[in-house]
């Protein structure tokens, strides 16, 4: 049985290409039934399944659920050539050995999200090895060289007089002939797979076939707060990471961007999402507490909630409460000094006792030497917002319980 919930396939979305297409699909189905067929390509060049690509394969789950055909494509043979978007340089070739052993990984991953039952693993060496020269050439003769030059990372490299073999233009050729070969009703892809998902578009109605939706997801900033989520950075979440790791790592980033990672990595209603922003902005919500909720979501995701709750208990453990004296003061912020539901933790500081000046205040918080509920304060104008009951440290032995 076929139920749509438009609502929840376009949630997170950057771009549905073209719109009224994929409501007259969705639509479609429903009336007669007939699951879609919903293409992921993932090129199997890292053995490692990082937060970031679970954005493309919640979308699938959400597919999935409502009764669609998934066909998670390892892209065995593509992933030989090597991906060039946004590439500067022609990237290095995998052995067919390196491949194949990363797509096992891959396959093992994945169905901690998928339902293994209800997903069609397929890969494009199937079709692709088995392609005559003569089809390969039939292949080429559907685009064209001006179209391919479209490309941003192409188009850089041609002015720069930087080399582009003709194998990185068979890429997005391949890639789209994956959808011929699979009748693909809608594809899901990274923005940065824009133009390869739209050569399938393309090469569906060259070869007399209706062509494919593209859906594009945005694509998940990393730890650092700046580039996309990628283990050559440094700044992922793996989903085979032990709970405690993936807890810590939530709990690392920013205040702002826990709210794209709700968006794009959790079910969270909107409403309830919307509610966090509201109870943070008018000072009735701590952060802290929402990226707790955030953080316990993404671990029971690969774990269950019994292991998501003792992650956050070990967190607090190591993190939060690691070397606080039993016997600590209490600090209760006069009401007085507080504006707007917030107070300059500088000004707590002085008054807390913890710093002799504003000036000293802001030394200690340059030097590294300030921390909230073992969260560093790098920055001297950071402020509290109330209601709050936290351990503020500074140096390595001074500490007070602020509540306010």
């Amino acid at each position: 049985m076929i139920t749509n919930d438009i609502e929840l396939l376009k949630r997170g979305t950057e771009e549905i290409i073209p719109e009224n297409e994929f409501l007259a699909k969705i639509q479609k189905s429903e009336k007669e039934n007939r699951p879609l067929v919903i293409k992921a390509g993932f090129d199997p060049t890292a053995p490692d399944i990082h937060l970031g690509h679970t954005v493309l394969l919640r979308k699938m789950k959400h597919f999935q659920d409502m009764g669609h055909r998934i066909m998670f494509l390892i892209g065995d043979f593509t992933g030989m050539i090597g991906d060039p978007s946004g590439k500067p340089d022609t990237r290095k070739r995998l052995t067919r050995e390196e491949v194949l052993e990363n797509a096992e990984t891959y396959k093992k991953q994945v169905f901690k999200i998928l339902d293994p039952e209800k997903t069609d693993v397929v890969f494009n060496s199937d079709w692709c090895s088995k392609m005559a020269f003569a089809e390969v050439l039939d292949l080429t003769s559907r685009y064209n060289v001006a179209r391919m030059l479209e490309r941003d990372d192409f188009s850089k490299r041609h002015k720069e007089g930087r080399p582009i073999s003709i194998l990185e233009f068979m890429y997005p050729l391949i890639q789209g002939y994956d959808s011929v070969a699979l009748r693909a009703d809608i594809e899901l892809g990274g923005t940065d797979q824009k133009f390869n998902l739209l050569v399938g578009r393309d090469l569906q109605r060259e070869y007399g076939q209706e062509p494919q939706v593209i859906m594009t997801m945005p694509l998940l900033v990393g730890l650092d707060g700046v580039q996309k989520m990628s283990k050559s950075l440094n700044n992922y979440i793996g989903i085979e990471e032990k709970p405690q790791e993936i807890f810590g790592k939530v709990m690392s980033i920013s205040d702002d961007l826990m709210f794209l990672y709700f968006d794009l990595v959790t079910d969270v209603p909107k409403d309830e999402i919307e509610t966090f922003r509201t109870g943070i902005k008018d000072g009735t919500i701590h952060p802290r507490d929402i990226k707790v909720n955030l953080a316990k979501n993404i671990c029971a995701q690969f774990y269950d909630q019994e292991t998501a709750d003792k992650a956050e208990a070990e967190f607090n453990k190591i993190f939060v409460k690691k070397d606080i004296p039993d016997d600590i003061s209490d600090f209760i912020i006069p009401s007085s000094e507080v504006q707007d539901g917030k107070i300059w933790l500088v000004k707590v500081m002085v008054l807390a006792g913890m710093a002799k000046s504003n000036g000293e205040a802001r030394r200690l918080i340059q030097g590294g030497g300030v921390s909230v509920d073992g969260e560093k304060i790098t920055h001297e104008d950071h402020e509290i917002q109330l209601p709050v009951d936290a351990i503020l440290k500074v140096g390595k032995r001074r500490f007070n319980r602020i509540k306010g």
